[in-house]
């Protein structure tokens, strides 16, 4: 399915990527603008805004890294998407610390950048509810309001924390949560460090939920990074790292 409608600044200093970019999104209706490096890319915000953000990690002068922080501290909810040619897990890392909503390594498919993308274009656009909501993913149901969850016909108990975890995850799904996102925005400000805390609890929760939770399909993980919460039913859901990859074409 093509990127939904929307403004689209490309960041990279490799020309021909740009180009290939820029016609596939504009072939889909979308708004998109170039950017050679970081400076370019801080100035053409300056003049107008945009709905995401697709920035190279590695570019000459002002980096990826720096100019996300930039972006991120004068546009807090804007779609902030970055690009690493290396598959290197301290990259991905630094990436959401600074600030990007998600990564994708060089090389990559159309497809799958696309689905990044409708994922995070998805959480911007999303408005804080009025009233808690139920939020669905497969055969799973969580009623925010009532405090219950079901998978299909069946009720299925959680602690607190287990659905505060879980209802936290649904709500960014197809996004990477780092470990110390997820430790701060359920335990509190003062955690960050207490991996094996936030391991465990994903363990009880992967085997309430998941038909094999040897091999999840909803709560996947990202090496190094943290969890990805997957909706097996979304068609522009993100592949999870388990499924085998594929070619790429760029």
């Amino acid at each position: 399915m093509p990127l939904p409608l929307c403004s689209v600044l490309v960041v990279d200093d490799e020309a021909p990527l740009r180009t290939v970019l820029r016609s596939s999104f504009a072939a889909t209706g979308c708004d998109v603008e170039e950017a050679r490096n970081g400076e370019e890319a801080l100035d053409a915000l300056q003049r107008r805004s945009f709905d995401l953000v697709l920035l190279d990690i590695n570019m000459p002068g002002m980096s990826g890294l720096q100019a996300c922080r930039k972006i991120r501290a004068a546009a807090p909810g804007m779609g902030i998407v970055m690009l690493t040619v290396r598959d290197d897990e301290d990259d991905k890392v630094n990436a959401l610390e600074a600030g990007a909503d998600d990564y994708i390594t060089k090389p990559f498919r159309i497809r799958e950048l696309t689905a990044r993308l409708s994922a995070v274009l998805r959480r911007t656009r999303t408005s804080e509810p009025a009233a808690p909501t139920e939020l669905r993913a497969g055969d799973l149901a969580l009623d925010e309001e009532k405090r219950t969850l079901r998978r299909g016909e069946e009720l299925i108990r959680l602690a607190p924390k287990e659905f505060e975890l879980l209802a936290f995850m649904m709500r960014n799904k197809g996004l990477p949560l780092s470990h110390v996102k997820l430790l701060r925005s359920i335990w509190g400000p003062e955690y960050g460090g207490e991996l094996e805390y936030l391991r465990t609890y994903v363990r009880t929760l992967r085997k309430k939920i998941e038909d094999n939770p040897a091999k999840p399909k909803y709560i996947v993980t990202e090496p190094w990074v943290g969890y990805r919460f997957i909706d097996p039913a979304d068609e522009n859901g993100i592949r999870a790292p388990s499924e085998p990859a594929q070619p790429s074409q760029l």
